[in-house]
This record gives C-alpha cells, sequence and structure tokens, in this order.
C-alpha cells in the first residue's frame, strides 16, 4: 500500500460528554467503548472540521433530543495523516464507501470484524497517525468531514492540543462528585 500522507495544520472540535470533560484530550472512551475506526482496547480521538459537524457526531444517538455537550476545539499540526475525502487518496489506500460507512455498531455486535475496523488496523500497520473522513452521522452533508487520531501527543510531530487558555475546564472527575 502506498500511501500519500498529508500534514494537518488547523482546529478541530470535538464534542464531548459533560462528564468525562477533564480529559479532552484521552482516547480511552474510544478505546473503552469502540468507534467506527477503532475496535475496543484500541484509543482514537474523534474530532470534526467544523463545529456543527461534533455535534451531529456527539448527538447520533439523540438527533432530535439534544443532550448536554461540552464542546472543544483543538490545536492540530499533525503529520502521517491520510486524507480520505481525496479519492486518489481513498483508492491508494484500498478503501471505499462501504466501508467507511458500514454499520460497524451492528456489525461488531454479531462478533464479526467491522470492515472500517479492518481498513484502520491497516492503515495504523502502514504508520498513519490518523484520517480525515466524511460523516456518516444523521443528517450530514458533504461539508461534514471528521478527523479520527490514533496517535497524538501535545508536541510535533502529532501535535494534538484542546485550546483551553482560561482554564476553563475541570481538571479531574471531583467536579461531578
Amino acid at each position: 500500500m502506498r500511501l500519500r500522507f498529508v500534514r494537518l495544520q488547523t482546529t478541530v472540535y470535538g464534542g464531548h460528554n459533560p462528564r468525562w470533560s477533564f480529559a479532552p484530550e484521552s482516547g480511552e472512551g474510544a478505546a473503552r467503548y469502540g468507534g467506527r475506526f477503532n475496535p475496543k482496547g484500541v484509543q482514537a480521538l474523534y474530532t470534526s472540521r467544523r463545529p456543527e459537524t461534533a455535534w451531529l457526531e456527539a448527538q447520533q444517538g439523540f438527533p432530535f433530543k439534544a443532550q448536554p455537550l461540552t464542546l472543544c476545539a483543538y490545536e492540530v499540526d499533525c503529520a502521517d495523516i491520510l486524507d480520505l475525502t481525496d479519492l486518489a487518496a481513498r483508492d491508494a489506500a484500498g478503501a471505499d464507501s462501504g466501508q467507511l460507512g458500514c454499520a460497524w455498531e451492528a456489525i461488531a455486535s454479531r462478533g464479526e470484524t467491522p470492515p472500517s475496523w479492518r481498513l484502520a488496523k491497516s492503515l495504523m500497520a502502514a504508520g498513519c497517525a490518523g484520517m480525515v473522513v466524511p460523516s456518516y452521522a444523521f443528517g450530514a452533508t458533504e461539508r461534514d468531514v471528521n478527523v479520527v487520531f490514533w496517535i497524538w501527543s501535545r508536541g510535533k510531530p502529532h501535535k494534538l492540543r484542546v485550546i483551553d487558555d482560561d482554564g476553563r475546564l475541570p481538571k479531574d472527575e471531583r467536579s461531578w462528585r
């Protein structure tokens, strides 16, 4: 697989359950429950290019009944990103919209491996730190794009840092006691 990675320098957004707002740079929730592009046990950080998309993604279970949400912005300067919204990159990765948009939860609940997990595993093995993908949330349009990270840190080459200049986010879970 010959992949052409890009360096992503931008701001992305993540919507979090307020209960976990003290750890917005953690991929523990995704590792605990699994996600579209990570099986249980594999950390991932799911973000979006627009705040509206982060909201759509976080509300998937309740698209008509919004639930509380902590919306965070992240400063990103990350190398080794694969842009799967680019058809040439998608072809090079051997990916298609069927893999990306598969009903991963239903497939996993049957004890099978979703195609999106197989794709993610092959990309991670190829040195991919993350990928840009279309959103498959209810109500998403072509403007709704996500960035999923498997490798990130506070410094380069995989920099991802929550923007909290005024220290508004809680520091630990004691805020919920």
